[in-house]
């Protein structure tokens, strides 16, 4: 193994992938990611995949029984779900991911990396060997985040996302604290593969950072589908019998015992979904030097896969360019960030929440619509519900933010994404014509709606 490389990228996720990518394409540039882990990061392993790959199966089971003309109505089989999520996972086996990497000419370093000096990594290996690579051009931090645990849980060995993703024991009783992204979908695989669960959530409403109409669906849903959701809960003590490193998914030990609301509580397993916080693996003080960028997780920029391989290519893109003695590209200003939730119902939303454009001083018209409005969506589910709601900003008549919470809305939100990028004015949007009869056509209620305001 060489010990310079043009370019070495710390975490083999999604955003380092594509850091590294783009950084030598093209060209007779030397590049290396340091991974200690599986080469794909934890979207691939742990997150993004795992938990849609179940959760797929389980929308269709529960959209077959809110549609007539379908008999015998499906079933969630479980060990079915699980072993599609073993399969998108490829049994937690990176070997693709890693010759990926090395047909593109990318050194995949096993081990432990560390900025220690200028342009410097030091890598500690599966073995505990350390040695040392240094960057002629740039180093790359893409090593993600870590599920946060409260000193008041960590004895219990609580479960976090990788365990829920990961599921191998189904828990009888299920408790999950936190009412955030993680929190809410896993609520509705783990209700769905037999886990009756309680979510005890401190804040007033699930989703906190949505807009408040989308957290209340989600919030109903859960409980159509048997979760519990108690909201403004205070938990004051948390104990486990022989708490027990069983391994990823499995029930890590006796019953959980949880006071809540002054009640004392049993439950087989607790999930505790509040929080990531990024990794730091670079040991240098003050500012960042010029040669050291961050993407993904690691930078405290929306911890999103797909926010992350785009601000890795945008990096890629600028290391590309400063090696070839040219200027990098300049990205557009306020680039919106895109987020889906899958939950039943979903939750689509790009831009700004109302909340936000007007702490921010921005004056706006906000346009709400029923998703039942539009003959498209109206089909997806015979008892369809959900809202629709643009947020247009009142002197140019552009759309700075976009909120869609229905059944299926996953889609909706990119078209809402590019008006926002491209500051495409309402009256020329009027004329993108959405075909009928198809859930686009909920923006055409909504540019009638906004006309009338």
């Amino acid at each position: 193994m060489s010990d310079e490389y043009d370019v070495i990228v710390l975490g083999g996720g999604p955003a380092g992938e594509n850091a590294a990518q783009y950084a030598v394409r093209g060209s007779d540039r030397t590049a290396a990611i340091v991974e200690p882990e599986l080469m794909g990061g934890e979207c691939s392993y742990y997150a993004c995949m795992p938990s849609k790959a179940m959760l797929r199966p389980i929308d269709t089971v529960a959209t077959a029984h809110h549609l007539g003309g379908i008999a015998p109505l499906p079933e969630v089989e479980v060990e079915g779900v699980l072993k599609r999520r073993d399969q998108w996972v490829h049994n937690y086996d990176d070997s693709s991911q890693a010759k990926w990497a090395e047909d593109l000419g990318i050194k995949v370093v096993r081990g432990h990396g560390v900025v220690t000096g200028d342009r410097e990594v030091r890598i500690t290996g599966p073995d505990g060997e350390t040695c040392t690579l240094r960057a002629r051009l740039a180093v790359v931090d893409a090593t993600g985040s870590e599920a946060v645990i409260p000193d008041e849980y960590a004895t219990t060995m609580p479960w976090t996302s990788r365990d829920a993703t990961g599921v191998r024991d189904i828990p009888g009783r299920l408790a999950i604290i936190g009412g955030g992204v993680v929190a809410c979908e896993a609520a509705g695989w783990m209700s769905a593969l037999g886990s009756t669960v309680t979510m005890l959530v401190r804040d007033p409403r699930l989703l906190g950072r949505t807009e408040e109409f989308a957290g209340e669906l989600v919030a109903d849903g859960l409980r159509d589908q048997g979760v519990e959701v108690r909201l403004g809960a205070q938990i004051t003590g948390v104990r486990r019998e022989k708490p027990a490193a069983t391994g990823i998914g499995r029930v890590h030990g006796g019953p959980v015992t949880i006071t809540v609301d002054g009640s004392e509580e049993t439950f087989d397993e607790v999930l505790v979904a509040v929080g990531r916080r990024p990794h730091n693996n670079v040991e240098l003080s003050g500012d960042d030097p010029d040669w050291l960028y961050r993407v993904g997780d690691a930078s405290g920029e929306a911890p999103l896969t797909h926010w992350g391989k785009y601000r890795a290519r945008i990096v890629g893109d600028e290391i590309a360019a400063r090696a070839e003695g040219r200027a990098p590209a300049t990205p557009p200003r306020d680039v919106p960030v895109p987020q889906v939730i899958f939950t039943d119902p979903q939750v689509a939303a790009v831009g700004m929440i109302a909340s936000e454009a007007r702490d921010a001083g921005i004056e706006i018209r906000v346009v709400d619509v029923p998703l039942s409005s539009a003959a498209g969506t109206a089909l997806v589910r015979d008892d369809v519900i959900g809202q629709a709601r643009l947020l247009i900003r009142s002197d140019d008549d552009t759309i700075i933010g976009a909120t869609f919470a229905g059944h299926e809305v996953a889609e909706l939100v990119h078209g809402a994404t590019i008006a926002i990028v491209g500051k495409v004015p309402l009256d020329v949007l009027w004329h993108a014509v959405p075909s009928y009869p198809t859930a686009s056509e909920i923006w055409l209620r909504l540019l009638e709606a906004a006309r009338q305001t």
